[in-house]
Parts: C-alpha cells; structure tokens; sequence
C-alpha cells in the first residue's frame, strides 16, 4: 500500500470498467439482505445506532459491553465492520446483547441523526468533477483527460433534515447535486489500483450545494470553485453511512428529488472514473486518511434552488437525504 501505483493510460482517461471493480461480497447472502446502515445521534452522548434490517440497535451500548471505542472513524480503521467479523454479530444473525434504540425512527432514519461523520474527523472532503458524460455534456463541456477534482471544507458539512441558510448577499442560483460519497478507512500514500478497495470504509450519500453563478464569475476569472462549493451548509451528508462490504456500488441508483419533482437520475454504473481509479490517482499527490471523503460526482439534471424547496438525494441501499433551502 506505500508501493507506486501502476502508471496505467486508464487513470485519467478513458477507463477500462473491467480494471479495479469491486469484487463479490465474501457471503453472497447478503446481496439478498438489508444493508447494515449507521447512524450519529445528537446529544452530549454522541451515541450511535446501527440499523440491520431487523430493528434499529443501540450500537454504542453493544460497544461498551466489548471494551470498544464509541467512535466510528476508529472502528472503521480497525476493520470492525467487515462482514466476516460484523455479520455473525448481528441481531438478525441470532447475535445477542444487543439493547433496541430509544429513539422515533421512520425507516430511514432516527429523528435525532446527526452528521454520519463529525466534521472534526473529516480532514478533507476531495470531489470528482464530470464524472458523468451526461452532466459534462449538460453544460457544453468534455469530460476531463484526466481525473479532476476540487474540495469542500469539513465546516460546510450538514445532517439530514437540516436547513440550509443562503447568504443574504448572495441572491443568484444555487444548485443541487446528488453524489454517492465513499469515506476512507485506511490510511495510504500512493495506492495500487488492485488494493484500493481495501482503502475503503463505507459509503454515504452528499448534496454538493453549488453556487453556480458564483462558479461561473470565477471560472472566467480563471480561479478555483472554492467559495462557490463552500458557504456554510454546502454540503449536506448522510443519513447514514453503509460499511463497504455491505453495499454493492457497482450499480446504484442516484437520485435526487425537489418538491417530490425527480430532478436526477443516474447510476454508479454511468461513472467515467471508478473508485478505486480515483483513489488511486488522488494518492499520487496526497496521503488519504481514515474519516476523507470523497465524493463521485454528480448526474445530469442539476438545477437551481429557490426559497422553501424541500431537496431529497438518495442512493439506494444507503437511504434518503433531506435538506430545506431557506433563502
């Protein structure tokens, strides 16, 4: 994992698909099952849920019982949900010491759900520009010869159900668009395409809140998208986060509704640059560490926001997420 990643034509260009793919989940059981989805819960606690498909448990009491840490960025590292080890655990697997969750539930998420992660353990959230040929097109551009990206800020970070508060000085367009992010596990400097899936933590679902008439003054000016990607609440995230051995990613839905009106759709299988390509090329230059984020880019059908929209990004298997603009 400190070794060179192989310098391929396929990094950057146009992909071979069959190179990097996830491979089959160990037990094949459980492309038949719920996936495992957990959640942050506010309050002075900071406890955590885990949803199996059988009911919503209280994750944080199960941990303390083993003498683990109530932390899930150092449970990720640790490989603690890897379904070799985490699925004979499971309540729905006969597993027992598990408490039910105190807390409402509509079937996507507690009512007191905070950020999957906290944004003091996120040291960089790293997005893929046009990853999708659809959405490169909508706005009359090419996808790029190679792999490019921008970042967020950890400070732009919000939870679902939460309310996202436009400057007053800015009163041009804003613009939704649903991602799949993927949050980083392990730590590595220069990945090879064959381990990176192993560089992997879970998945969850973004809203890359953009300020598009922002982004176009300062891409004439020739300057980087910061201030359009990162007023406060630009980011939306959540509800949960899906450890990486649950999930299949190698076709999943992406959507994204405003006012119950389906603004996108797409899936993972459309992406011009996978994940492991893009972790492997983003650690040529930097160190991605456990709690990154990276994001994958968004579909065709991005559009803008006014006053009261009511925004909801999915990804299937991961759940729904939703966000209020007040402008």
């Amino acid at each position: 994992m400190g070794t060179t990643a192989p310098d391929r034509s396929g990094v950057g260009g146009r992909l071979s698909r069959s190179e990097g793919r996830q491979p089959p989940l160990q037990d094949v059981r459980l492309r038949a099952m719920d996936p495992v989805r957990l959640y942050r819960l506010r309050g002075p606690r900071r406890r955590l849920a885990l949803h199996d498909g059988s009911g919503l448990w209280d994750l944080s009491a199960y941990l303390e019982r083993l003498g683990r840490p109530n932390d899930l960025v150092e449970l990720i590292e640790d490989g603690w949900f890897a379904s070799a080890a985490l699925e004979p655990l499971l309540p729905r697997s006969g597993g027992e010491g598990w408490n039910a969750c105190d807390v409402a539930f509509d079937g996507n998420a507690p009512a007191d759900v905070d950020t999957p992660l906290s944004p003091a353990q996120v040291g960089k959230v790293l997005c893929l520009g046009k990853n999708f040929r659809a959405h490169a097109a909508e706005f009359g551009e090419e996808v790029p010869a190679e792999p490019m990206f921008f970042n967020k800020l950890p400070e732009t970070l919000t939870a679902h159900r939460a309310t996202v508060r436009v400057p007053a000085w800015y009163d041009r367009r804003v613009d939704h668009e649903a991602e799949l992010a993927a949050v980083i596990g392990l730590q590595g400097k220069d990945i090879q395409l064959e381990d990176a899936w192993e560089h992997v933590g879970g998945w969850t679902v973004a809203n890359d809140l953009t300020a598009r008439s922002l982004q176009g003054d300062d891409r004439k000016l020739g300057h980087p998208w910061l201030r359009a990607k990162n007023l406060d609440g630009f980011l939306p995230l959540g509800p949960a986060i899906v450890p990486r051995d649950f999930l299949d990613t190698a076709d999943v839905r992406v959507t994204c509704h405003v006012n119950g009106e389906l603004r996108q759709d797409a899936t993972t299988a459309d992406w011009v640059v996978d994940l492991p390509h893009a972790i492997a090329h983003l650690s040529r230059f930097l160190t991605l560490r456990p709690g990154d984020v990276i994001l994958m880019g968004t579909p065709e059908g991005v559009g803008p926001l006014n006053d009261g929209d009511h925004v909801t990004c999915a990804a299937a298997g991961i759940g729904s997420l939703e966000t209020k603009i007040e402008r």
